[in-house]
């Protein structure tokens, strides 16, 4: 049985519904979805050319026009790869920008292949407009909970131990500090902003009574802005307090920022250039506190990375403690403990991660 186009967009990202875009590079690249593929109709010259038809010519000449530039070999080779998507994804759908001609040709030109595969009715922008409005819907409607705490108390750790919670950092690809960057790199803004609403609409639908869970977090995730009526009630919402013991931070904070993001970098680029890029990371990133640290403090701190890199070079990584202990002690705690005391009337309990567990899993029940 042949399936019909569909708008129902609740379903499509509530089971991860696959989805062929056919839209350019440079549209894809600005805003996509999770699970969706680029497989694009034109490239973005051959749109850029069709365009400019249109505004000097018209519609039929700019038909006309992309027809030409898509036709024989390079519509073959196309089409092909449309085929593989539908067959791999018999549950999937294509989509344009607004659910018009460019999808109905790809849906034709599938038709005649043998191949019945359904749109999504008004595109990518309807898509787009429908989580915009869903996230603003349920933020006003939802009741939130704040984890905060000490710089590497592995709140984040916490939080993915709990199924009422959304990971910020995670959908940001960001560690949320100064040291957070990713090699990888982070989803353009447009991308945040679609899985950040997507989580909301999960937790929305699969418990729609508990409060959602969030880590206490600035306006900024490394680029990525929290939409601004989420921060608001994120501002005014009750607090839990996740403790830690200095070293125990201290710790934390090595595994992730020295064990975990060396392994990154060198599964990214390799072994010898992944340690150059992991040098590069952790000073660039000390930089960016100067500022904040002083000038006397900063060139302390440098001289300890610097030296505990070159060790780490030689084979001893855990002269990183030193500046790790002093970073949290002189850096992050004095700006985390300022910002909470003009919230210390929102906390309703503080205690060790796994006594916050057990907190939240008793009173966020319903």
């Amino acid at each position: 049985m042949s399936r019909t186009d569909t708008d129902d967009f609740t379903q499509l990202f509530l089971t991860d519904t696959p989805m062929m875009d056919i839209r350019a590079p440079l549209e894809f690249t600005k805003g996509a979805f999770p699970h969706t593929v680029n497989l694009p109709l034109m490239t973005d010259a051959e749109r850029a050319k069709v365009g400019t038809c249109y505004k000097q010519q018209g519609q039929a000449a700019a038909l006309a026009l992309g027809h030409q530039l898509v036709s024989g070999k390079t519509q073959q080779e196309r089409l092909e790869q449309w085929l593989s998507f539908a067959r791999n994804n018999p549950n999937g759908y294509v989509y344009c920008f607004r659910g018009g001609l460019r999808s109905q040709i790809v849906q034709q030109w599938l038709k005649e292949a043998g191949c019945d595969y359904p749109r999504i009715s008004g595109g990518y922008k309807a898509m787009r407009r429908f989580l915009i409005d869903s996230q603003e819907q349920i933020v006003a409607d939802s009741r939130f909970c704040i984890i905060a705490g000490h710089t590497g108390c592995a709140k984040t750790d916490l939080l993915k131990s709990l199924a009422n919670s959304i990971d910020l950092e995670g959908l940001a690809h960001h560690r949320g500090s100064s040291f957070g960057k990713r090699p990888e790199g982070q989803p353009s803004p447009i991308d945040f902003e679609n899985k950040l609403a997507i989580a909301l609409l999960r937790q929305h639908h699969a418990r729609p009574q508990q409060r959602i869970l969030l880590e206490d977090e600035s306006k900024l995730i490394g680029r990525c802005a929290i939409p601004v009526s989420l921060r608001e009630r994120m501002a005014v919402a009750p607090i839990v307090i996740v403790t830690a013991s200095l070293e125990q931070r201290v710790e934390h904070s090595f595994r992730n920022y020295i064990l975990y993001k060396l392994q990154e970098w060198q599964q990214a680029v390799g072994v010898e250039a992944g340690f150059a890029a992991f040098c590069n990371d952790l000073t660039d990133s000390l930089r960016r506190t100067q500022k904040r640290l002083g000038g006397a403090l900063y060139q302390h701190i440098n001289q300890l990375l610097q030296q505990a890199l070159l060790e780490h070079q030689r084979g001893d990584n855990s002269l990183h403690r030193e500046w790790i202990r002093l970073m949290l002690s002189k850096y992050y705690d004095p700006m985390y403990e300022y910002q909470l005391v003009h919230r210390e009337g929102l906390v309703e309990f503080r205690g060790s991660a796994s006594a916050v567990r057990e907190y939240l899993l008793t009173t966020d029940v319903h």
